[in-house]
């Protein structure tokens, strides 16, 4: 690749890409001074995000009591994730088109108006579909907060921003079940969702006053949203993550449901392709996936998505039915890795700036590949300790691994396509994350059902059932049946971290045969000024280049 083509645009010029009709423009600016209230507005809008889900999930016994549908419940977090992972896309291509600010602002408003009609909710179907309209909002504010993140701060101080808001998620993951039970266990269970309100409103106040944008260069033409085809993305996301999550679940896999799912969303997709390749301004533009850095790091970013679903969704459950902890001590397991990943994040420019974005994230893979390939050789039931100083690991590899990413990819583009490059990278971590949860899961129910048909115990039921009624009331069964339940979950669990293992070397195999060596990284002025957007600036006169460096 060839760096010396200079930029009159953004998505012009570059040799790797392939053209971009973007419409160059600055950044996100604000005064120094006002710099620190943006950054507070930022994190407080990804803690909406961050802690939806943890304080939520601590609440589900008091949801159902209350408004009832034991059946249909895990749609609480099937509806929101759906409804953030296909609006992904959208939000970003309106941020390159109408600026990040109004994009924030309406995914902030959206989030409120849906956690106040969350908490009005009178029966499970209507929480349901406002958890949905919340999630409309979730996805405005994951996609924009990130790309105003990089807006703000040059390459060399993208880290210190990243870093922040990867304590953020940190935090959020150690306090959300934390005060969503005791909201739900001394309060009420709807103000789990009234509690954000207060956070939103000063969030939103923050970026009203403090958030500026330049004027931009008055396009040529008048911008169009690409409409059918983010109703064609929604449309297929929507159809392929129902089938996803509620595979094998609510319905068997080779059933009517699963296979019709799954072929309308096949359908879809060939249709969303048609759609996008004939839109003057597509939702998914064409160069997203044409470009080497960006299409590795979305295909790569999946892969970690996907391998997340082990220690978060498989650990808990082994911690409690293996190990025997309680579900505060279960969750300290897992939350350990939530303590040294923004530390591993924080410093992970130290090594970057030696030797490149590319190489960094593979060494932080690769340590997670060994690590999650060490967790099956533990020993059973072994300590707590164990699967707790594996998780410290791989935290610290997967924040080396992921921030690089984010940062470098981000740094190959100018303004005006940042939105987009951003959503895609976030798009196919999220969607890596429900293909994960399909996935492992039949491969759980499949290891669970052949430990306890084939090698059945007696006064154990043979079915899946008997793992829930034995762990629950080991009373009700004999000590050999109780612990033949677990390791039949400690030998599922242990089958889904080597399946976790084979995503991180899905990770590393896309950075290695299609990332660059050295990413296409924009030259961005580094003297301080008196405002965050000194690249914009140049962009906009053209005098940026896109240079070939280490990183």
């Amino acid at each position: 690749m060839s760096g010396t083509g200079s930029r009159s645009g953004a998505g012009t010029g570059d040799t790797d890409a392939g053209g971009g009709k973007a419409v160059a423009a600055p950044p996100a600016v604000t005064t120094p001074r006002g710099r620190r209230p943006v950054v507070a507005a930022l994190m407080l809008g990804m803690a909406l995000a961050a802690i939806d889900g943890t304080i939520v999930s601590t609440a589900v016994p008091q949801i159902v009591g209350d408004l009832g549908g034991l059946t249909v419940f895990s749609w609480l977090f099937s509806g929101y994730l759906l409804a953030v992972t296909v609006t992904l896309p959208l939000y970003g291509k309106l941020s390159d088109t109408f600026g990040r600010k109004p994009v924030l602002i309406a995914g902030i408003i959206l989030f409120l108006v849906g956690s106040v009609l969350c908490a009005a909710a009178w029966n499970m179907a209507a929480l349901i579909a406002f958890r949905i309209v919340q999630g409309l909002g979730g996805g405005a504010l994951q996609g924009t907060v990130q790309t105003i993140a990089a807006d703000l701060y040059p390459l060399k101080e993208r880290p210190r921003i990243q870093a922040k808001l990867s304590t953020v998620w940190a935090t959020s993951a150690v306090a959300g079940p934390v005060v969503g039970g005791l909201l739900a266990g001394y309060a009420d269970w709807r103000w789990i969702f009234l509690i954000n309100l207060p956070v939103g409103a000063v969030a939103l106040w923050l970026v009203v006053r403090h958030l500026h944008e330049p004027s931009r260069p008055r396009p040529a033409t008048r911008p169009r949203v690409d409409w059918a085809g983010a109703l064609a993305v929604f449309a297929t996301g929507s159809l392929l993550l129902t089938a996803l999550v509620q595979g094998g679940v609510a319905w068997p896999w080779l059933s009517a449901p699963s296979l019709g799912l799954l072929g309308a969303s096949a359908v879809l997709a060939l249709l969303t392709v048609v759609i996008e390749r004939r839109a003057a301004e597509p939702i998914i533009p064409g160069w997203v996936w044409r470009r080497r850095t960006i299409a590795s790091v979305n295909l790569a970013l999946g892969a970690m998505g996907l391998l997340m679903v082990a220690p978060t969704v498989f650990l808990p459950t082994y911690a409690q039915s293996v190990l025997g902890l309680g579900p505060i001590a279960a969750g300290f397991v897992l939350s350990v890795m939530t303590l040294s990943w923004p530390v591993s994040a924080a410093l992970s420019d130290r090594v970057y700036n030696r030797i490149g974005f590319r190489r960094t994230a593979m060494i932080g893979m690769s340590a997670a590949l060994l690590i999650l390939l060490a967790f099956p050789l533990l020993p059973y039931p072994g300590e707590p300790w164990h699967p707790a100083l594996l998780m410290l690991l791989l935290g610290a590899a997967l924040g080396l691994f992921q921030l690089p990413l984010i940062v470098g990819v981000q740094s190959t583009v100018g303004w005006a396509e940042r939105g987009t490059t951003t959503a895609s990278v976030l798009f196919c971590r999220q969607v890596g994350q429900s293909i994960g949860a399909a996935l492992f899961g039949a491969v759980a129910n499949g290891v669970l059902a052949a430990r306890l048909l084939d090698a059945p115990v007696d006064g154990l039921p043979g079915d899946l059932d008997a793992v829930t009624r034995a762990l629950e009331d080991p009373g009700a069964f004999s000590a050999a049946a109780t612990d033949h339940v677990r390791r039949a979950v400690d030998a599922a669990v242990d089958y889904v971290y080597i399946g976790a293992a084979g995503a991180a070397a899905l990770a590393l195999l896309a950075l290695i045969t299609l990332a660059p060596r050295r990413f296409p990284v924009i030259t961005e002025p580094t003297e301080a000024s008196g405002t965050a957007g000194a690249l914009g600036a140049a962009e906009t006169t053209g005098a940026a280049g896109r240079s070939e460096t280490n990183s």
